[in-house]
């Protein structure tokens, strides 16, 4: 149009003009970055620029070195006051572990940010080995307080309940479940907590190597587990396991349904709103009405989460049956039931179940299998043994858990005796000593189990930085296996039906039909169980073409 033409004459050359405007103090900051490892997308990102222009800068390096060598002391003071590499780094990194911390409702303070602020900057200077003069950073207040306008954070305080405080959150549920009529069946709280999945104490033999090869990162062997049940302990929920990758190798050909856990992916490894609000949806609430409907109780329930940031405030909006409440911020650590001893007793169950895989797989003897079988050991194996330990903690634990907040409901005043630490901590001792690995001693597995409750160390973070990006790991990612639809599965029911007619008018006896018809149900029940969730928005529901004597078979297997 003749009246817009002017306007776009104008802008377009003033743009092109801007990107072009690259001065030297921009081009070294660039390099800086470099330096100490961001990739080019990261700092094009950061910088405003177009990946094409630091690429460029980057190939030009030497050129552009010289160049700031000869440049005007007047330039070269103004250099100086530019925010260095090392320090953009580190409030990156920061940022990153305030996330972390935030993700677990850890309380923080300005002290503690800025302790945490010095040993990474500090850790930064060590690995860049004097490569540029040595940079002070004091993490002073008047720091702190141009950082936090940065990033946008919010006021820090210690959040902690004082001494001899009373807590009045028991006092609020309980008049929560008393006009809701809430059974203890009926109350549910989980927690997220992360789990290094391939971790050992540090003595042993499998551990050292391990750290030793090039290109090992203990951040990559971390993940997010939710985990819950109800007040009752007689009903634990699936696990929701969140990973850095969604298509690793070891789960090639395995179809994410039908795992032990509900796979999730993110790349930090940590639960978001999204992922948290999919599983309230289409897990939690799924799950809930068919426990309901099983124990012949009405379809409703009250879910207790802290306020972690990962916690959407309008899930009581996505479920007419399902009532959310929130702890106050205070109190959270020292009365949510998941976090009185179920998450610490769970990673030990998985530590002595790693340990009886391996004494299993290698009969404990040969330190060369040892060694060949710890290097393969997969996230898909630690999936399965995710599973095992989560199926051990017993009903007495999960009811236990609750006394500080409902007592009420506890009928068993303490975790079962297979759950008990100090026993579980013996057992995996014990294990060890089956094996080659006599070094280990309780103080060990201690320091393990406790190790699995700290934050991300410096080393980690740096580790994160440096990882690449989901889609720069595609060697890593195995193809998305081909989803079956509704229609093939029926199908295949109805060849399985016509199959199964065939073999019964033929058979010599009763025995052997019953026995095939077990047979095949046990070995297509995964595929029924998915053809379910597939259908469950229709009316109808998948055709059931073992009936009669394999009923309670199938029903059992569903379990």
């Amino acid at each position: 149009m003749p009246g817009k033409r002017p306007l776009n004459a104008a802008v377009i050359p003033h743009a092109k003009r801007e990107r072009k405007a690259i001065t030297l103090d921009l081009k070294l900051e660039v390099l800086r970055r470099f330096e100490v490892g961001e990739k080019l997308s990261q700092i094009a990102k950061a910088l405003g620029l177009a990946v094409s222009t630091v690429a460029t800068i980057r190939d030009n390096k030497e050129k552009i070195k010289a160049n700031s060598q000869v440049a005007t002391p007047l330039r070269a003071s103004r250099l100086t006051r530019h925010r260095s590499a090392i320090m953009e780094t580190m409030e990156r990194l920061l940022h990153v572990w305030l996330e972390d911390q935030s993700q677990r409702n850890v309380p923080l303070s300005v002290t503690i940010i800025q302790e945490k602020a010095k040993s990474l900057f500090d850790d930064l200077q060590r690995e860049r080995g004097g490569r540029s003069p040595a940079e002070k950073f004091s993490a002073s207040k008047g720091w702190f307080v141009r950082f936090k306008e940065r990033h946008g954070l919010p006021h820090f305080t210690v959040s902690s309940t004082a001494p001899g405080h009373k807590d009045v959150y028991p006092e609020v549920l309980r008049s929560i479940i008393e006009k809701g009529e809430y059974s203890p069946q009926q109350v549910f709280n989980v927690d997220e907590t992360g789990l290094y999945w391939k971790r050992m104490p540090e003595g042993m033999f499998i551990s050292v190597e391990e750290k030793a090869e090039s290109g090992f990162k203990s951040s990559k062997d971390r993940l997010m587990l939710l985990l819950g049940g109800n007040a009752a302990g007689d009903f634990k929920l699936k696990p929701l396991l969140v990973y850095h990758l969604e298509n690793p190798k070891a789960l090639k050909g395995y179809s994410k349904p039908n795992l032990p856990v509900i796979w999730r992916s993110n790349k930090k490894a940590w639960a978001t709103r999204t992922i948290f609000q999919e599983w309230f949806t289409y897990f939690f609430c799924p799950a809930i009405e068919k426990y309901c409907a099983q124990n012949h109780l009405t379809n409703k329930a009250l879910l207790i989460l802290d306020n972690a940031p990962c916690h959407p405030v309008n899930l009581g909006d996505l479920s007419d049956n399902v009532r959310v409440e929130y702890l106050h911020d205070r109190t959270a650590d020292l009365v949510q039931p998941m976090g009185q001893g179920v998450t610490s007793i769970f990673k030990a169950h998985y530590m002595r179940r790693t340990f009886e895989h391996i004494l299993e797989a290698t009969d404990g003897e040969d330190t060369a299998m040892i060694r060949e079988f710890w290097r393969n050991y997969s996230i898909m194996d630690a999936v399965d043994n995710i599973a095992v330990a989560w199926e051990e903690l017993r009903r007495a634990t999960m009811n236990s858990v609750w006394k500080k907040i409902w007592p009420e409901c506890v009928q068993f005043q303490s975790v079962s005796q297979t759950d008990n630490i100090a026993q579980l901590q013996e057992n995996i001792v014990t294990l060890a000593r089956n094996m080659a690995f006599e070094e280990v001693v309780e103080a060990d597995v201690d320091r393990l189990l406790r190790s699995q409750e700290d934050d991300l160390s410096n080393e980690e973070l740096m580790q994160l930085e440096q990882e690449p990006s989901g889609e720069e790991e595609s060697e890593d990612a195995a193809p998305a296996l081909r989803q079956l639809t509704t229609g093939e599965l029926s199908a295949a029911f109805s060849h399985f039906e016509a199959g199964l007619r065939v073999l019964a008018s033929n058979s010599p006896g009763d025995k052997w039909k019953l026995q095939v018809s077990r047979a095949v149900s046990e070995a297509i029940n995964c595929y029924r169980e998915l053809y379910r969730e597939k259908s469950s928005a229709q009316s109808s529901s998948p055709r059931s073409f073992l009936r009669g004597a394999t009923t309670c078979l199938s029903e059992e297997s569903r379990q």
